[in-house]
């Protein structure tokens, strides 16, 4: 098989990426075989203004555009997507280390997105109020609401984007797009791919509607600083989160953060165990453990936890760790070195905590991180437990009561996603009742990784309460006025009626 980097240049072709990338400071390397692919161009302080003038000024422009019309080029991006799909799939698990069908998954998920974007475009509903006032009408409108700035991740490269821009295009705001520098040749080719649908659409789309810049921690600051980025939607790690809420806040603007995850699964008495294995250990080394909705925290009722554990390790040994591009590959590298230091690092301090490594952490002999999914027996939800180590370890913990589970579930800071798995009624909805998960997303029988186009993703704990993607999650790309037009020749003074002066 070729190598990576070889395999990287001959899909950036495909897909139209300029050969002129590599002519920069910031070296490129796929986690599939640490190979470098040459070296990107990070964008200086001067493009960061450059770039954030030129969607100011497209926001003059696409905001006069009607929502039915931006919708259209929602649509075009969603065509052009289609027929980039493999490519950019491909992309996708060179550079992230994804496998192919997750590659592919992520990519359909712009996909979707963009055919829910476009039917949003019609749908921007507003209220109309009953005024106190004789003669006068009150109505709620959504509004543009300005440029906005989308940092995004490794681990979902390009969905998480789209599930910002399709969204932020059809509000009538430009998008400026500071990907991980992890995985910025996948956004240069998106770019490319959205430009496509630009000279389909027409002379309506301005100039600077959508614009990646490509750099280190120094241009999303740059961004979350910048007073005319009314919002910035952050996906990523809680340190990083932390800081950007700082910076835009200190401001006064909005932020739309979706940080850690940490999520947990109740296995309770009486549970399908077969369904609870598959969910399990698709969940838990999934994308070798880097989703934020990895399943991290296994509780387990105490009468099911031996034979569920024995189950497990069963399963875990034998699932195929390898080249994501191979078929058969169920699992992929992690993204780089320091994250399988930090995987070693966290089974190392939880034998310190009383934990009993029942399966896996090893390294596999090969160029990449590759290692092996652990599962961690912990006698209680330690301190490395309640930390969310990005990397395939499962922490599993035992139960009596319901209530002392669903106070596990809830007792770390993160707040992304949960599930139960029982076939109780009574269970259930105790786990979604108002005392039950505190998390924005909660799963009956389903593990707590993948989630619809069509809900809202993100949390709702205090690692950001973003919510991205489908719902009402549109009101944070928009402002909301209330307008109240006077249709009377005259202002009585009503009893009841208040007069400001």
């Amino acid at each position: 098989m070729t190598t990576a980097a070889h395999d990287l240049g001959d899909t950036l072709k495909r897909l139209g990426v300029s050969p002129a990338w590599q002519d920069g400071g910031m070296a490129t390397r796929s986690p599939v075989d640490g190979t470098s692919a040459g070296r990107l161009a990070g964008a200086a302080a001067g493009e960061v203004e450059a770039a954030v003038g030129r969607a100011c000024a497209a926001f003059d422009a696409w905001r006069r555009v009607p929502a039915p019309r931006r919708g259209e080029l929602v649509r075009l991006l969603g065509e052009e997507l289609r027929v980039a799909k493999d490519d950019l799939a491909r992309l996708v698990t060179l550079e992230a280390g994804k496998i192919t069908s997750e590659g592919l998954g992520e990519v359909q998920e712009m996909i979707d997105v963009c055919d829910f974007a476009v039917g949003l475009s019609r749908q921007l509903y507003g209220l109309t109020l009953p005024s106190e006032r004789p003669g006068h009408h009150m109505r709620e409108t959504w509004q543009p609401l300005g440029p906005v700035a989308v940092i995004t991740a490794f681990n979902f490269p390009v969905a998480v984007w789209a599930w910002n821009a399709a969204l932020a295009l059809v509000c009538g705001d430009p998008v400026i797009w500071k990907p991980s520098d992890k995985t910025s040749l996948v956004a240069l080719a998106v770019q490319a791919v959205f430009e496509r649908a630009v000279a389909r659409f027409g002379a309506d789309a301005p100039e600077g509607l959508n614009q990646v810049l490509v750099g280190g921690a120094e241009v999303g600051q740059a961004l979350a600083r910048d007073p005319r980025i009314p919002l910035v939607s952050a996906t990523g790690s809680t340190r990083m989160g932390k800081a950007v809420a700082v910076d835009v806040a200190g401001r006064l603007g909005r932020s739309l953060l979706e940080l850690g995850g940490n999520n947990a699964m109740i296995v309770a008495p009486g549970a399908d165990l077969d369904l609870a294995v598959r969910a399990i250990a698709f969940s838990a080394v999934g994308t070798c453990g880097q989703r934020c909705t990895s399943l991290r925290r296994l509780l387990v009722h105490e009468d099911l936890a031996d034979g569920l554990i024995a189950r497990l390790k069963v399963a875990y040994e034998t699932l195929p760790v390898g080249d994501p591009r191979d078929d058969g590959t169920l699992i992929g590298p992690l993204i780089d070195e320091a994250s399988a230091e930090a995987m070693a690092a966290a089974l190392t301090q939880a034998v310190a905590e009383g934990g009993e490594v029942v399966t896996g952490g090893q390294r596999l002999d090969r160029d990449g991180a590759y290692v092996r999914p652990a599962i961690v027996r912990m006698p209680e939800q330690s301190a490395i437990v309640r930390h969310e180590t990005f990397a395939p370890i499962l922490y599993v913990m035992t139960w009596r009561e319901l209530d002392q589970a669903i106070a596990m579930q809830n007792a770390v800071p993160q707040g992304l996603s949960s599930c139960i798995f029982t076939d109780s009624v009574r269970q259930a909805e105790t786990f979604l009742s108002a005392w039950g998960s505190d998390c924005g997303i909660a799963n009956v029988n389903i593990g707590p990784s993948g989630a619809e186009i069509g809900g809202a993703f993100g949390g709702e704990k205090d690692t950001g309460g973003g919510r991205e993607s489908g719902s009402d999650a549109w009101k944070a790309y928009m402002r909301r006025q209330t307008q109240t037009v006077n249709f009377s020749t005259a202002l009585p003074l009503a009893q009841g009626v208040r007069f400001d002066v």
